[in-house]
């Protein structure tokens, strides 16, 4: 059975497939021919999208989108191997192509990590406060300053806050119509006392007030937040790849 087959929302179509999809749309901004040209972000100055982004999925379908400079040609070759790769069960797992993959793109750089869903029955275990700009500066320690900047564009945020500061907080860092991506930061003191799965659990409730999906996923090093999503015991819906 699907690990997704539980997961079913109304209106939406929840296969890994699809999911990793809304994650792609998510992660970049498109043109109008589904090629990739730059990080979905609303602050800072404007980062290229990579090269190649390879999604690997539980289902055995794999989504696949180039930037708008790679050559035809080579986003063709691209799109004939992704269509080769089997279905992933667990992470980390390199793609099968992956030295053609290099390869075709003179590639120097990659990451790679897992791709969770956030379902339902996922709900906080401690006390969380939506953080807003009007009332950051009442918790804010000097750690977490520069959020103030990110809020009116990061939103929802949530925090947890312990002896009257903000300790942890998840927010939405890539936002679409359809879904939004988490973002977690917890001071290094207060690390491991469950404080990041709780801003999770709350910051997913609040996405889907707003009609939303919540995804998480993180890279192959950062082994901290994919604890996080197993002890919430996130649904694992596939693995991305992208090269630079």
């Amino acid at each position: 059975m699907n690990q997704l087959d539980d997961l079913y929302e109304p209106n939406w179509e929840n296969t890994a497939n699809k999911l990793m999809e809304y994650h792609v749309e998510a992660l970049f901004v498109h043109d109008q021919h589904s090629r990739l040209l730059t990080i979905n972000e609303n602050l800072g100055p404007t980062v290229p999208a990579p090269a190649f982004f390879l999604g690997r999925t539980i289902d055995g379908k794999a989504v696949c989108r180039f930037r708008y400079d790679v050559a035809d040609k080579t986003a063709k070759r691209l799109q004939e191997l992704s269509l080769e790769e089997p279905s992933i069960s667990e992470f980390p797992a390199k793609p099968k192509y992956f030295a053609e993959y290099m390869a075709l793109l003179h590639g120097q750089q990659y990451t790679m990590g897992p791709c969770y869903f956030v379902p339902r029955i996922v709900t906080p275990s401690l006390q969380v406060k939506s953080l807003t700009r009007e009332n950051a500066a009442n918790w804010l320690p000097h750690d977490f300053e520069w959020l103030i900047r990110e809020l009116d564009v990061s939103q929802p945020c949530v925090a947890l806050v312990h002896q009257n500061i903000v300790v942890s907080i998840c927010r939405s860092v890539r936002i679409t119509n359809f879904a939004h991506e988490a973002g977690i930061e917890t001071l290094k003191e207060y690390r491991g006392n469950g404080f990041a799965p709780a801003v999770v659990a709350a910051w997913a409730i609040a996405v889907r007030k707003l009609g939303c999906l919540p995804l998480y996923s993180t890279l192959a090093e950062n082994h901290s937040s994919q604890s996080v999503a197993s002890k919430l015991g996130l649904a694992y819906y596939g693995s991305n790849f992208t090269i630079a």
